[in-house]
């Protein structure tokens, strides 16, 4: 999976066919507003995301409030919200958005197309970012993956990916979007990504593109057999 979207401010993070979405951008707060003086405010997601993300470096994330990282952007509460819905969402920036590209793109993949290589390229391309972008995306998964606060919101993330699978498997195999085997792929490519950004994670100096291939492929090659042989015999 994508975990978390890349930079929404990276107008090339998306490669084809997926794209990339522009981020969002709401009025400076006016003189008075709550702003900090003396200080640009933010004029985009992807900025307040990244001050956000330095701060808790710097406290952690239960130690860091709304107005914490609305002061360290200079902008007011209410400009935050107009962003974020809460400081949970900041480290998953336009995640639904992207994921709403990526059901768009899987939906126009050819008929005759093979079921999990084209989830592998989706996935793959949902991932991809500019290099510059590669130390903020480690903070990123990082906090997503290690900060215990953050999960039962994540679950509610990964649930929402797991469905854009689902969708589609179910519907290029002819079954029910709810049965077994849509689920249990959904699942296993969920799983896939995880292990994928941990070991990412690990290694410093490592790509994370080339990882996920890897494991991609593992899942692609057991499971597209596995398929196979289950909608022979239904």
């Amino acid at each position: 999976m994508c975990i978390a979207s890349p930079d929404p401010g990276d107008s090339a993070a998306l490669g084809a066919p997926l794209g990339q979405g522009t981020a969002t951008k709401a009025p400076a707060e006016r003189a008075g507003g709550g702003g900090r003086a003396g200080r640009r405010p933010v004029t985009s997601a992807a900025e307040l995301e990244r001050h956000a993300l330095m701060i808790f470096a710097e406290r952690g994330f239960d130690a860091t409030t709304v107005d914490d990282i609305a002061a360290a952007a200079g902008i007011g509460r209410r400009t935050f919200f107009r962003y974020y819905a809460s400081k949970n969402d900041v480290a998953w920036g336009e995640f639904d958005a992207h994921l709403e590209t990526m059901r768009a793109a899987l939906a126009a993949v050819p008929a005759d197309a093979p079921v999990l290589p084209a989830l592998r390229r989706a996935i793959l391309a949902f991932n991809t970012y500019p290099v510059t972008e590669a130390d903020w995306h480690r903070r990123r998964m990082a906090l997503i993956l290690r900060t215990p606060a953050l999960q039962a919101h994540s679950m509610l993330r990964y649930a929402r990916w797991r469905d854009v699978v689902a969708e589609f498997v179910a519907a290029r195999t002819g079954r029910a979007v709810g049965v077994l085997e849509p689920q249990a792929t959904a699942w296993a490519f969920l799983g896939v990504a995880v292990a994928g950004y941990e070991e990412w994670l690990a290694h410093a100096d490592a790509d994370l593109i080339p990882i996920l291939d890897r494991a991609l492929a593992l899942l692609v090659e057991g499971l597209g057999a596995a398929l196979q042989l289950s909608s022979e015999t239904t």
